[in-house]
This record gives structure tokens, sequence and C-alpha cells, in this order.
């Protein structure tokens, strides 16, 4: 199956779950889980939430952050992946200042 970004409609969400700022997400979703590329401006963050349905697998395309897994800090930069596996909680905020660039997987189960 082929997914095409660039046809996708971007979302625009201000202090996602409870994290300040903008970060704009383009989405695919079915049953089996969500792919979305998302970008999160200089100084925006997601905020501290728990992955109850699935884990979330989020590869750093571009930018640099910060995330926090379950109370342990890790530094992201492009091309590297943060994994939050189902029942931990984790936030991601945008350290840089462009863009943080994700390509995420969350897998349901």
């Amino acid at each position: 199956m082929l997914i095409d970004f660039n046809a996708q409609e971007e979302r625009v969400f201000e202090g996602m779950n409870g994290g300040k700022g903008q970060v704009s997400a383009k989405m695919f979703m079915n049953s089996s889980g969500k792919v979305i590329v998302s970008r999160l401006k200089a100084g925006a963050s997601i905020g501290l939430h728990t992955q109850t349905t699935g884990n979330d697998i989020n590869f750093v395309v571009s930018g640099t952050g910060r995330a926090l897994c379950d109370g342990k800090e890790e530094i992201l930069t492009s091309g590297v992946c943060h994994y939050c596996p189902k029942g931990s909680s984790h936030m991601i905020e945008n350290t840089g200042s462009e863009d943080l660039v994700l390509y995420t997987v969350v897998q349901e189960s």
C-alpha cells in the first residue's frame, strides 16, 4: 500500500496533549494503527501522555528536541528513533530553532 503524504490534508493542533505551541500533522489511520508525519514549531511540545492503545515509534527526520519517556530524558536529533511502548508515558518538545520533523508509527494492539 502506498501512502502519499503529499496528498494528505495537514491539520494544525494547538497545545497537543497539554503541550505548548503548534504541531502540524499529516496522518493515515486504519484499524492497525496510524502513520503520521508531524512538525513541531520551535518551542512547541506534545504534552506528557500515556500510550494507551499501542506502541509509539518516532523517527526524527530533521531538527532537534528532547523526549521524556517514563521519566528518562532522551536527546532527539536527525536519524534517531524515540520508542514509547504501550503503557508508558512520554512527551516530546522542540528545543531547536527549526521545525522538529517526525515520522511516527503507532502500532495498535
